[in-house]
């Protein structure tokens, strides 16, 4: 007999890592989340050296930016470039953080509007723009983060 649980998993309650890699696989699945030509030579922020080595970063990074997203609506591009930027070596003078790069945030955040996981804030909800959750994104997200607590993915 299965268990009753009192309310549904969210994302909230999953593991992060854990998550990120059940959605990654879920986006490259879909037919409708597809890879730009120049994925596997673009940098990831100004202070990176190279390209990423992970063949799959591109969905990686779109499901870490779906599950941002989620837990703080009304993200936008400025607010995620922050999230991805990391400390920029510069020999002997002191360390300065840098952001992540725009473009590709920007091309997720379009991919997903296209898909209906995301929609962009309507002016009037908050100061700035950015994007928030829709009702099938949410489920969507939330599904797997029940098939992740479950074991299944």
């Amino acid at each position: 007999m299965a268990e009753y649980e009192p309310r549904g998993i969210t994302v909230r309650d999953v593991s992060p890592a854990a998550f990120i890699d059940a959605y990654a696989a879920h986006l490259k699945n879909s037919d409708k989340f597809e890879l730009p030509k120049w994925c596997d030579i673009v940098k990831t922020g100004v202070a990176k050296e190279l390209a990423p080595n992970d063949p799959d970063w591109y969905y990686v990074r779109a499901a870490s930016i779906a599950r941002k997203i989620y837990l703080k609506p009304g993200c936008g591009i400025g607010q995620l470039r922050k999230m991805y930027g990391k400390a920029r070596r510069r020999g002997a003078r002191t360390n300065t953080s840098t952001d992540g790069a725009a473009g590709v945030i920007r091309h997720i955040l379009q991919q997903l509007e296209e898909i209906k996981v995301l929609e962009p804030r309507r002016d009037g909800e908050s100061k700035g723009r950015g994007s928030t959750m829709t009702r099938v994104g949410q489920q969507d997200l939330d599904r797997i983060a029940g098939q992740v607590a479950k074991g299944d993915a």
